[in-house]
C-alpha cells in the first residue's frame, strides 16, 4: 500500500525556520527567542519571590504592610508569573506583557523609592533590557522581512 501523498513533496519547503536562510546568517529569530527564556526565569523568579511574600513572610505578613506596598506585592506576583509564561512561549502578548510588568516595576522604583530592593541598580538593569528586546525584535523582524 502506498501512503504516499503529493502535498508531502512540498512539506520540506513549509518548515517554520528561526532566522536566516542557513547560508550563515545570524539567525535574529533565535537570539530573540533564547533572549525571552532567559528574562522569563529572571521574572518567574521574581514573581515567586513576590508570592513568598504573600504566602510566607519573613518579617511582616501582607495585611501589616502599607497598603501601596501590598498593592504592589499582589501586583508583581500576578503579572511577572504570566509575563513570564508568556515570555516563555514567544508569544507577542508575553512580551506586551512583561513590557507592561517592566514599565511598572520601573515607576515604582522612579516614584515610590523604597517600595522595591535595588534602586538605580534595577532601574539600569530594566533599561538596558528593553533597548535588547527592541534590538533583538528589530533585527528578527528585518531577518523575517528579507527572506
Amino acid at each position: 500500500m502506498n501512503l504516499h501523498h503529493p502535498a508531502d513533496d512540498t512539506a520540506s519547503s513549509e518548515v517554520i525556520h528561526l532566522g536566516g536562510k542557513g547560508n550563515g546568517a545570524t539567525r535574529w529569530g533565535l537570539f530573540l527567542v533564547v533572549f525571552m527564556r532567559v528574562i522569563a526565569a529572571l521574572w518567574l523568579i521574581q514573581g515567586l519571590a513576590q508570592w513568598r511574600v504573600i504566602l510566607a513572610p519573613s518579617d511582616l505578613p501582607l495585611d501589616s504592610l502599607p497598603s501601596l506596598e501590598a498593592g504592589a506585592v499582589v501586583f508583581f506576583a500576578v503579572t511577572n508569573l504570566v509575563a513570564a509564561v508568556g515570555l516563555w512561549l514567544a508569544a507577542p502578548w508575553g512580551g506586551v506583557l512583561w513590557l507592561f510588568a517592566v514599565s511598572a516595576q520601573m515607576f515604582m522604583i522612579g516614584f515610590l523609592p523604597g517600595t522595591i530592593e535595588g534602586g538605580r541598580v534595577l532601574l539600569a538593569l530594566d533599561v538596558g533590557l528593553i533597548v535588547t528586546y527592541f534590538v533583538l525584535t528589530w533585527y528578527a523582524a528585518q531577518e523575517r522581512d528579507a527572506v
